[in-house]
């Protein structure tokens, strides 16, 4: 049994490399029961600022655990810096054990630094860490991936770089002229932050996620980010959902909104 966070596909198509019976956590989270049981349970998603999304810390503090052998794999696409440390430190603070905690090198979707198209040529040997993964899993092993001075020293200076503020700021975005009204980005934004009103996208910046789930998907390329700390999207013009996973399965795993357009 795997939960999963997802804004492009990357933890949906490693969680489903890695087991059959697959759970989407924007859809768990509406749910009113967060018991689980399972011989294994584990949760796949990414790191933003090396930690894990807001919604994922949220379920895990809401949910039971119910389990002999609980494991974590965290996506990343450049540095995960200590996040294996962070990851495992908050579920201690939630009075929770990690049998296994380990990252998973992909494409790097954070668009104020990584052009989509030069992320996309880079061969990160996917299918090979996922093998040796699975095959970890399958032998319960047990086991949490080391962190170093220096994977710390990483995250201490992303902390000097944003300040006092969080992981929000980098959600700073606008619609351009060219968007269609097609709903795409409300559709497959994990915390319903989108909605479409009059046939124009209204957001609410509230429990945003940064996933740039909305962002990447637009067909039309119309929602650009504004530069932040002095990063600017590095290609405008290129996005990225990965090639395993279909727009529609990324909607079914996010989508929150049910209605097409807010009430007036």
């Amino acid at each position: 049994m795997i939960f999963y966070f997802t804004g492009t596909g990357n933890s949906l198509y490693a969680a489903r490399s890695l087991s059959k019976e697959i759970f989407s956590i924007p859809q768990q989270m509406k749910q009113k029961d967060h018991s689980y049981q399972a011989d294994q349970i584990g949760i796949v998603c990414p790191i933003y600022g090396h930690e894990m999304p807001q919604m994922v810390k949220e379920f895990i503090a809401k949910s039971s655990f119910d389990t002999p052998y609980f494991f974590l794999i965290i996506t990343y696409g450049n540095r995960h810096a200590n996040a294996t440390e962070l990851a495992e430190k908050y579920l201690e603070s939630k009075d929770m054990h990690a049998d296994y905690i380990t990252s998973l090198l992909m494409v790097d979707n954070f668009l104020p630094v990584f052009d989509m198209a030069e992320q996309k040529k880079i061969d990160k040997h996917v299918e090979d860490r996922l093998t040796k993964i699975k095959a970890d899993i399958e032998q319960k092993k047990h086991w949490i991936e080391p962190v170093t001075e220096e994977d710390r020293a990483a995250h201490a200076d992303y902390l000097k770089l944003v300040g006092k503020a969080d992981e929000s700021i980098w959600a700073d975005f606008r619609y351009t002229d060219a968007c269609i009204g097609c709903g795409i980005c409300a559709k497959v934004c994990p915390a319903g932050c989108i909605a479409i009103k009059d046939g124009r996208p209204v957001r609410s910046e509230e429990n945003c996620q940064t996933c740039y789930a909305c962002i990447q998907a637009c067909p039309p390329k119309a929602i650009q980010l504004n530069p932040v700390l002095g990063f600017a999207e590095k290609n405008p013009q290129e996005r990225y959902r990965n090639e395993y996973v279909s727009m529609a399965e990324l909607i079914q795993a996010n989508q929150q909104n049910e209605e097409e357009e807010w009430n007036t």
